[in-house]
């Protein structure tokens, strides 16, 4: 990966309430370095309802529209709207959306927004389920994860959602993957989706150590594994069908990544195989992708 030079502006102040080790804090810090002061952000329900804080305090230094669980896509898709008719198309719109809020219940106000190509930026921050009302499962939930509705008893069962493939089969013009383990990754994807128009999708991998049961200390650990054990690579994807992979080291057992994480302590080693095996599945699968 190019060298990417980290701007010194911050438009995350102090006094926030995100949890110690919070992935999700980390990454819109350095989104918003990306983004910039110019630009407007949706917050759907999620975690970011409340880590800014309490009216009228706010550790962004940005304009804010808190919005309904159900309505990221439609109400960026309206404040757009709203600032060209003042003619203003210099602003920057953009969601910041949980993974319940993109892949569960709001996927419908997404992909309605993705399929006329509304002009916003719209950032999942995939923290893997419902973490700021207790750890419950969602779609991106991982196979075999603990979550307070999949207990040990009965783990979560299926696999993730592919949302990456959901968004390009819209053939949006960009959509990426990427993670705070990989800042300059992360930041120039931003800054490449700041410069197209229409709909861009980027999917952030957020490591919650309530929710996955890390110490506060290894989120970075955590994030980079998920890249290097291939559970997360980092790609990016064109109009829909070209793709481009950014990292492919030699990969590191599943495993690794599995253990350090509480949420998967209860894994049997037939169990691990099994995810093992997914994931090389889908890993042949993308390379196919980027291949055509």
């Amino acid at each position: 990966m190019r060298k990417t030079e980290i701007p010194v502006s911050e438009n995350l102040g102090r006094g926030h309430l995100a949890c110690a080790g919070c992935g999700a804090a980390v990454g819109m810090r350095l989104t918003l370095k990306a983004l910039g002061e110019k630009t407007v952000m949706v917050f759907p329900a999620s975690c970011w309802s409340i880590i800014p804080g309490f009216w009228p305090y706010s550790s962004l230094r940005i304009p804010v529209v808190h919005a309904g669980f159900v309505t990221g896509g439609s109400t960026a898709s309206g404040v757009r709207a709203a600032l060209d008719i003042r003619g203003d198309h210099e602003a920057l719109v953009a969601v910041w959306a949980g993974d319940g809020g993109t892949f569960d219940i709001g996927i419908q106000a997404l992909s309605g927004a993705a399929e006329r190509n509304e002009d916003f930026i719209y950032i999942c921050n995939d923290n893997e389920g419902y973490m700021n009302t207790g750890t419950q499962r969602s779609s991106a939930t991982p196979l075999f994860a603990w979550t307070t509705t999949t207990p040990v008893t009965r783990p979560n069962e299926n696999p993730k959602k592919d949302m990456m493939a959901i968004m390009a089969d819209h053939h949006i013009p960009y959509a990426a993957t990427a993670t705070i383990a990989y800042p300059e990754d992360l930041l120039r994807k931003m800054e490449k989706a700041k410069r197209i128009r229409g709909t861009r999708f980027i999917h952030l991998l957020s490591p919650c150590p309530p929710g996955w049961r890390i110490p506060s200390e290894r989120t970075i650990q955590v994030s980079r594994l998920a890249v290097r054990c291939r559970v997360f690579p980092l790609y990016e994807i064109e109009n829909g069908i070209s793709y481009t992979i950014q990292e492919q080291s030699r990969a590191v057992p599943v495993k690794e990544y599995l253990k350090l994480q509480g949420r998967f302590s209860h894994l049997t080693d037939q169990e691990i195989d099994r995810i093992q095996e997914r994931v090389d599945d889908e890993w042949q699968h993308l390379l196919r992708k980027a291949r055509c």
